[in-house]
């Protein structure tokens, strides 16, 4: 039988969990709080002026704002190339992690611990430093201002292979021995013995991408010139631009929100899928 724990250490735990639950709600009241900004000032009436000491509440709310920064810009429009960019690169992305993944963790060739070195070695490449030579290229290639320019950056992602190797390595060497005595090809391999147990790690990969891609700015900015290929984010410079002294604070936080609520709304649907995806990816 195990021994009974005295009261004094039970006594230590219980506040030690109270401390940090007490210290995660503060930082979460923290990071919240851009958010509720962002929320009341959307209500706002636009000629309603945010002084100091007037940043939060105001004597009127209205959806006006939501109304026009909808009539301001094709919205619509932006969330079809939106919606085509993250599913292009994430489609994409699969395929290519997932090969390279299967190839680091397959098969032994030569110069293969440098070649995943290099491939490492990308993550700590700024993307800023990238700007020049990629646009540079998309000029060359005749697909400037376009949905296609905006994806071919984002093809490859080292992060997804390092994941994809990794969950690969712990797939049981006795089943894959078990199907090439099978007879299984390298593609049946894949699809048969690695994917299956790995497909907790794609769906954190995939959340993971289609939350970077869809908040991405710079790049889009930089390589689009029309409504016809702009995603939200590269949309939402309009609106600052709108006003002779800079930015309308409340067409741009409404404006903002309409671009991140699609996100937000699948995150509170799939929280737990997707916290649980991370958790068993490995990822911490």
């Amino acid at each position: 039988m195990s021994a009974p724990i005295p009261k004094k250490a039970r006594l230590r735990k219980q506040i030690g969990s109270w401390l940090v639950n007490a210290f995660a709600t503060g930082l979460a009241l923290l990071w919240s709080v851009p958010v509720l900004w962002a929320v009341v000032a959307s209500f706002r009436p636009a000629n309603d002026a945010i002084s100091h000491g007037d940043v939060w509440f105001s004597n009127t709310l209205t959806l006006e704002n939501y109304l026009h920064a909808w009539s301001l810009a094709p919205f619509g429009q932006y969330y079809i190339n939106t919606i085509i960019v993250v599913l292009t690169i994430l489609v994409v992305q699969l395929v290519t992690i997932i090969l390279a993944g299967f190839a680091f963790a397959n098969y032994k060739f030569l110069g293969k611990r440098w070649v995943f070195f290099f491939i490492l070695l990308q993550m700590m490449i700024p993307t800023s430093a990238l700007l020049a030579p990629n646009f540079a290229t998309i000029r060359e290639l005749g697909i400037f201002d376009t949905r296609l320019a905006i994806a071919i950056p984002y093809f490859g992602s080292a992060f997804g292979t390092f994941l994809m190797r990794q969950s690969f390595l712990e797939v049981p060497r006795y089943l894959v021995d078990a199907g090439i005595i099978d007879g299984c090809s390298w593609w049946q391999l894949i699809l048969h013995v690695y994917l299956p147990p790995s497909i907790p790690t794609l769906i954190a990969f995939g959340l993971s991408s289609a939350t970077w891609h869809w908040n991405e700015f710079l790049w889009p900015l930089i390589i689009t010139n029309s409504d016809s290929s702009r995603p939200l984010t590269a949309g939402l410079v309009r609106f600052t631009q709108l006003g002779e002294i800079g930015a309308q604070w409340s067409l741009l936080t409404a404006a903002t929100l309409m671009v991140t609520a699609p996100l937000f709304i699948v995150f509170l649907i799939f929280q737990r899928r997707f916290i649980q995806s991370f958790l068993h990816s490995g990822l911490k």
